[in-house]
């Protein structure tokens, strides 16, 4: 093994690298990483290969370990995190999607919590029906007392995983669903409004065909209590719906699920009705079943001349299929009805990344009825091949146990089948990192974009292919490409040839609706389910958003995650409005300036926020120029804490009294993260740091300041202050890693 890995050349970008150092190398007790990205890649191909000893009929092992392990060097396939990380090691859990039943009693609600925590502990992340909970105020027969709720176990269960997630490799993430019958449906669509509450769960509402059906007739619908079954009221569909969007036009939640078209494409239904989804909606499953997911980089299967490369396609998709079913056989699941329910069904779920990419290759427009028309033709292959390649499984293996009664089961269902699903559209934040290509099926978010690093220094990003055909057709500079990356798009660039501006299209340069389509076209001949983010701009209105929800239902899709820029995390920056504005000007170019000196007094004002070591008074002052000093005091004394504040005043003052504009300040101090991402108190607090340069903010804007607005589409990332981007129903840091769904 030795002589052909050191044959295979591992071509990863600084990026990858640095994500692989960061999440998934192996690590002594002292932090010192113990293995290459290439020792990973062969621990989990030899790991994934070993399951062929299980089979009569098996593959050899040791021909397959080469072949899996070639398939992942070459970047051609990546499965899910957790598989990288445990497969090989003690853990040994390498499923990534899990749902837990969400029954109505104090046992099975603190039984789920438990068994929470073991799968968030093992890097998995976790969905929840809330839907047969009894409502707020109903009887509880055992006591003679009334129900607390869905949303007070929700929170429960949030807190749960705020617990649990310290010091974890892979942060918890949850699913809540709750259906749009249910009589808690109003309190559950507002309940995060407050962004400081449920920080740990994506929330979709359940919609139903009858629903929808009300919605489009502005008729009323049926309120159900889940205990009884009874009917307990009516409700307006079309006012529902319109809460529904509002605060999805507000925050980006709730989105929305199907479930009657879950249910539809449930394979299994004589085991048991589809009620929740893994946290980013991709994966529908029953109660105690879990998937293990993989992604084929599409940017891998072009050929040299421009098209797709078919042949090669299908090789890795039935390779990549016996690596998913082998998972299973191999996997170490952290609760024993969990083993059970997923060896009966054999959910695997293999994806795609590096969409955006193959269209930049083969020069068609992410935004285009060519591109929406290849993804339907690259689907229906890729779910072709891999049931195919399951059923050559099941006559090697057997079916899936529950095969009997099935969607498979009888004449003209196309034979036995290894596997109950084979396709899945999942968001690959960080493997598509690792793989150096754009996420899932989700167009560029970026051309050129800056990345800070931790000396503070700025690096210019681009995007590979953007700077090849801009080097190879001679209008590359590195103005150019900070002038893009500052831009945010190449569309109104004048120095860049029209034909490149119509391929090189960013989210935020085609259509919510042509977002929809895309995911519409992949979704028809997806298994599962489609994880995609609808991006808007931050103009976009409500009966925008809404008209997207019709035509994600109209389309046939399973569910909508949408996103409108900015209504999240934008911040207010500010500067004198009374005072002439000073010019901006570098910071390399401040050297001369000279230090102004303290008056013997001055005026000022204290203000107290609220952070997670508890109150920070900070007291700014200034003189006839401006800002001038910054003094803060912490509600406890002495301690790390209160010395790293002094220190943070002290820098401050020594900036602002040396010329430095107060924005710079802010924009060095604001979103850094040491405690929870959802902050503290009502400014969402998040560090110190941000405490201090929220003070700043609020006193500018107190004392009638100009505004100057300072946007990031997706916020700060709490680990290294880069941006975060919304896209495939997650939150992702594309100079990290960081991701928000685990």
């Amino acid at each position: 093994m030795t002589a052909k890995k050191s044959a295979l050349q591992l071509e990863l970008s600084p990026n990858a690298t640095t994500v692989l150092e960061r999440r998934y190398l192996k690590r002594d007790q002292e932090g010192k990483i113990l293995e290459t990205p290439a020792d990973m890649f062969h621990r989990v191909a030899k790991t994934i290969a070993a399951a062929e000893k299980c089979f009569a009929k098996g593959e050899k092992p040791e021909a397959l370990e080469q072949e899996f392990y070639r398939m992942m060097t070459s970047l051609e396939f990546l499965p899910n995190s957790p598989t990288l990380l445990n497969a090989g090691r003690e853990r040994g859990q390498r499923a990534a999607c899990f749902v837990l039943p969400g029954g109505d009693s104090m046992e099975v609600i603190f039984e789920a919590i438990k068994q929470t925590a073991l799968i968030h502990k093992s890097g998995g992340g976790t969905g929840f029906s809330f839907s047969r909970l009894r409502p707020a105020n109903d009887v509880v027969m055992s006591t003679k007392g009334v129900s607390s709720g869905p949303l007070t176990f929700m929170r429960v269960f949030d807190a749960a995983t705020e617990a649990i997630k310290q010091g974890g490799t892979r942060r918890g993430a949850n699913m809540g669903i709750l259906r749009i019958d249910h009589p808690d449906i109003m309190d559950f669509i507002m309940c995060k409004r407050d962004q400081t509450v449920l920080t740990n769960f994506n929330i979709s509402v359940g919609l139903t065909e009858k629903f929808m059906e009300a919605v489009e007739k502005d008729e009323e619908y049926e309120i159900l209590n889940p205990r009884t079954g009874q009917v307990v009221g009516k409700k307006s569909a079309r006012k529902v719906f319109d809460h529904i969007i509002d605060l999805a036009w507000s925050n980006g939640e709730p989105g929305i699920i199907f479930l009657d078209r879950l249910n539809r494409d449930n394979p299994t239904p004589h085991v048991g009705a589809i009620e929740a989804t893994n946290p980013c909606g991709e994966q529908p499953l029953l109660p105690y079943e879990s998937c293990n997911l993989g992604s084929l980089n599409l940017a891998r299967m072009v050929t040299p001349g421009g098209e797709v490369d078919w042949n090669k396609l299908g090789r890795n998709v039935e390779l990549a299929t016996r690596f998913l079913d082998n998972v299973i056989e191999v996997n170490k699941y952290p609760i024993r009805q969990i083993d059970e329910m997923t060896r009966s069904n054999r959910k695997i779920g293999l994806g795609v990344m590096g969409w955006a990419d193959m269209l930049i290759l083969l020069g068609i427009p992410y935004d285009s009825d060519e591109a929406v028309e290849l993804g339907e033709k690259l689907m229906k292959f890729i779910t072709d091949k891999s049931r195919a390649a399951s059923r050559e499984l099941a006559r090697e293996r057997g079916t899936f146990p529950n095969f009997k009664g099935s969607i498979f089961d009888g004449k003209g269902k196309g034979g036995p089948i290894r596997n109950a699903t084979c396709t899945t559209i999942a968001p690959t934040g960080t493997i598509s990192i690792i793989a150096n290509s754009s996420s899932g099926i989700e167009p560029l978010f970026a051309v050129s974009y800056i990345r800070q690093v931790l000396d503070n220094d700025k690096l210019v990003e681009v995007h590979p292919l953007f700077e090849k055909i801009a080097r190879e057709r001679g209008f590359y500079s590195k103005e150019l490409m900070q002038t893009i990356a500052e831009h945010g798009t190449v569309q109104d660039i004048d120095e860049i040839p029209d034909d490149v501006r119509r391929v090189f299209v960013t989210s935020h340069d085609i259509t919510p609706e042509d977002h929809i389509r895309m995911q519409a076209a992949f979704q028809k001949h997806t298994d599962n389910a489609v994880s995609k983010t609808v991006n808007f701009c931050h103009d976009a209105s409500r009966d925008e958003v809404a008209e997207v929800y019709r035509l994600a239902y109209q389309l046939d899709c399973k569910g909508v995650t949408i996103y409108r820029d900015g209504s999240r995390d934008m911040q207010v920056l500010s500067v004198g409005k009374e005072k002439k504005v000073e010019e901006e000007v570098p910071f390399e170019s401040q050297k001369g300036r000279v230090k102004r000196d303290r008056p013997r007094a001055l005026a000022g004002t204290t203000y107290q926020m609220q952070t997670g070591c508890g109150p920070l008074y900070v007291t700014i002052n200034e003189d006839q120029a401006g800002l001038f000093e910054l003094f803060t005091t912490m509600g406890k004394a002495g301690g790390c804490a209160s010395s790293q504040c002094e220190a943070i005043g002290r820098l401050v003052s020594l900036a602002w009294r040396s010329g430095v504009q107060a924005r710079q300040a802010v924009k060095q101090l604001i979103g850094i993260t040491c405690h929870k991402p959802s902050g503290f108190g009502d400014n969402r607090v998040t560090s110190c740091a941000d405490a201090v340069a929220k003070a700043i903010q609020t006193h500018m804007a107190e004392h009638g300041m100009e505004e100057l607005q300072h946007a990031v589409s997706g916020g700060a990332c709490p680990e290294c202050g880069g941006a975060v981007e919304h896209e495939g129903g997650c939150c992702v840091c594309h100079a990290c890693g960081y991701s928000e769904c685990a």
